[in-house]
């Protein structure tokens, strides 16, 4: 026979916090991601950071059109993350596919649904990151096929960047860009970058490239920025955290470029 519990109420209501952190991010990610999580768990979630996440339909393989078909559904995703609350920022993470939406039209669509949220894509904070290096020259290797990467190189070179050397690794899952192995990132890295340029930038959110910048850099000489690293580092110093972390790359021991807010 069940034990009778005698359940009382409390004498007063807690006292509740305006928020359970004082700085609150969003990011918008591809139903397939396995990166985008574990990077900015690492790099960016801490007791003064909340990171809230949801996802995007998104379906294989990675190519122009379906990069460009998530659209309409940016406006719904970036209501789910904490409903009627604000956000101080929110982040898409898809790098080809913010060059074929354009970075103007992601930002409409998310201010949308969070009008008072600063918005960061991968695009915008690598050209910011690569400005802030100092690099005009730079190297770019993507996992993506050459059709898939060719609207990448043409959107660099049309923000005044001149592409030394462009390397795709003709993959077409992100799936599969996620599990490439950490060695093998840093043996392509190795092969990507020119020796004239300024910089080597490391496109895609599903690569964890993020994890190996320092190791990157070492072998290389020059500052790493990938499309991960660039969004942690946007998100952070929009938050007002402007911490020297040079364990994790050059890039994060440098404010943003002024006039980036």
């Amino acid at each position: 026979m069940s034990q009778a519990v005698e359940l009382s109420l409390a004498s007063r209501k807690p006292r509740l916090d305006v928020r359970p952190h004082g700085k609150r991010i969003g990011l918008i990610i591809l139903a397939t991601d396995h990166t985008t999580e574990p990077d900015f768990c690492r790099m960016v979630a801490s007791e003064h950071i909340g990171v809230y996440v949801t996802r995007i339909p998104y379906a294989n393989p990675v190519t122009p059109d379906n990069l460009r078909a998530m659209q309409p559904s940016m406006t719904a995703a970036a209501e789910l993350i904490l409903p009627g609350e604000t956000l101080d920022v929110v982040m898409y993470s898809c790098t080809a596919a913010s060059v074929v939406i354009g970075d103007q039209n992601i930002e409409a669509a998310i201010k949308a649904a969070k009008p008072e949220a600063s918005v960061v894509t991968p695009t915008a904070a690598a050209a910011k990151a690569l400005t802030a290096l100092g690099a005009r020259r730079i190297s770019i290797l993507t996992p993506y096929s050459i059709e898939t990467s060719r609207p990448m190189a043409e959107h660099f070179a049309g923000l005044g960047f001149a592409i030394d050397r462009f390397t795709c690794l003709g993959l077409t899952d992100d799936r599969e860009m996620a599990r490439i192995a950490l060695s093998e990132i840093v043996a392509f890295a190795r092969q990507a970058m020119a020796p004239d340029s300024d910089a080597l930038f490391i496109s895609c959110t599903a690569v964890r490239a993020a994890a190996v910048v320092a190791e990157i850099e070492a072998a290389i000489g020059k500052p790493v920025v990938t499309s991960n690293l660039a969004t942690a580092w946007a998100c952070l110093r929009l938050c007002g955290d402007t911490t020297v972390r040079p364990e994790l790359g050059s890039l994060m021991t440098l404010p943003l470029p002024e006039n980036s807010q």
